[in-house]
C-alpha cells in the first residue's frame, strides 16, 4: 500500500436538496442533471473523484420520497440498496432548522446502519452563522453522526473540507477506476438525461414526472455528431404541450440541450427530437427496463 485511500460514498437525502449539484461540483463536470423540481434523479449515478490522496466513488441516489408508482418503487429500492453497499454515507439536508417528518423518517433508517454517517448541511450561503448553529443543533439529536459538515454545493463553499473529511474515513486501497474516469454513465445516458433536464425546466409542473428520454441513435461523423432522441410522455395532451404551438416548445428544449451536449462530446451536434406517447409507462416493468431501470431493483423490497 502507498497510503492512498479509496471507497464508495452514498449521497442520500430528500428530493431537491442539492445531491446532484454537490456531485457535479466535486468532480468539476456536469454528469448528474439538476432541476428545481423534485425526483429529478431516477437512477444511481456514479461520479469519481481522484487526486493524490486516493479515489472517492460517489453514488448519487434518487431523492427519498413516498413511492406512488413502479418508477417510484424502483427509485426507493435503488436508494435503500446503495446505503447498504458503501463505506460512508453523506446525508444531505437543506439549511433549515425545521426538521420535517421526511427527515425524521430518513434518520430512523440511518440509525440502523453501521456505516459512518456524515450530516452535510447544504445551502449555507443563504444563512448567517448563528442560524447555522441552530440548524446543526436541530439535527444533532436525530442520529450519531461521525461528522457534521456545512457546505454550499452551488458556490463550492467548504466542499474541500468535506472531501478531506471523507478521505479520513475511507480504507486504504487502490483506485477502482483509472484516474481520468469521472463517471460510469455511458455518453448516451448522459445525453438522454441532459435532454430530460431541459424538458423539466421548460415544461409545466404536471408533465415532468411523466417524461422519459431515449436516445435512438448517436452517429459520430468527422465534424458533427448526429443524435436522434425520443421524448416519451403518458398522454396525448402532454405530447401537444411538449411539441408546442408550431413546434416552438420542442425547439426550445432541443436548443437548450444541444448547447450542453456539444460541450460534453466536444463537437457540433445535430439533434433531432420526436415525441411519443406511452400510456402509464411509469407502471410498466417492460417500459422501465427499456429506459435502463434494472429489473432487480423493480422487484427489490
Amino acid at each position: 500500500m502507498d497510503g492512498r485511500k479509496s471507497g464508495f460514498v452514498a449521497v442520500i437525502g430528500r428530493p431537491n436538496v442539492g445531491k446532484s449539484t454537490l456531485s457535479n461540483r466535486i468532480i468539476g463536470q456536469k454528469i448528474a442533471i439538476t432541476s428545481s423540481k423534485p425526483q429529478t434523479t431516477r437512477n444511481r449515478i456514479q461520479t469519481v473523484f481522484t487526486d493524490k490522496r486516493g479515489q472517492i466513488v460517489f453514488l448519487d441516489t434518487p431523492g427519498i420520497h413516498k413511492a406512488k408508482n413502479r418508477l417510484g418503487e424502483y427509485m426507493m429500492s435503488v436508494a435503500r440498496r446503495t446505503v447498504s453497499e458503501v463505506d460512508l454515507i453523506l446525508w444531505l439536508v437543506e439549511a433549515d432548522e425545521n426538521v420535517g417528518k421526511g427527515d425524521r423518517e430518513i434518520a430512523e433508517r440511518l440509525c440502523k446502519e453501521k456505516t459512518p454517517i456524515f450530516l452535510v448541511i447544504n445551502k449555507i450561503d443563504m444563512k448567517k452563522r448563528d442560524e447555522l448553529l441552530a440548524i446543526i443543533d436541530a439535527y444533532r439529536g436525530l442520529c450519531d453522526f461521525a461528522e457534521v459538515v456545512p457546505v454550499s454545493a452551488k458556490n463550492g463553499d467548504n466542499v474541500d473540507v468535506l472531501i478531506e473529511q471523507i478521505f479520513r474515513y475511507l480504507p486504504e486501497g487502490v483506485p477502482f477506476y483509472d484516474e481520468d474516469t469521472v463517471t460510469d454513465q455511458p455518453v448516451r445516458q448522459i445525453v438522454a438525461e441532459l435532454i430530460r433536464e431541459k424538458a423539466l425546466k421548460c415544461l409545466n409542473d404536471e408533465i415532468p414526472h411523466g417524461v422519459a428520454v431515449s436516445v435512438e441513435q448517436m452517429k459520430y461523423e468527422e465534424r458533427i455528431v448526429n443524435i436522434d432522441a425520443v421524448i416519451v410522455c403518458e398522454k396525448e395532451s402532454h405530447k401537444r404541450i411538449i411539441i408546442g404551438k408550431g413546434g416552438a416548445m420542442i425547439k426550445k428544449i432541443g436548443s437548450a440541450a444541444r448547447y450542453e451536449i456539444e460541450e460534453l462530446v466536444e463537437s457540433k451536434v445535430n439533434l433531432k427530437l420526436w415525441v411519443k406517447v406511452r400510456k402509464d409507462w411509469r407502471d410498466s416493468d417492460i417500459q422501465l427496463k427499456n429506459f435502463g431501470y434494472d429489473r432487480k431493483d423493480l422487484t427489490d423490497g
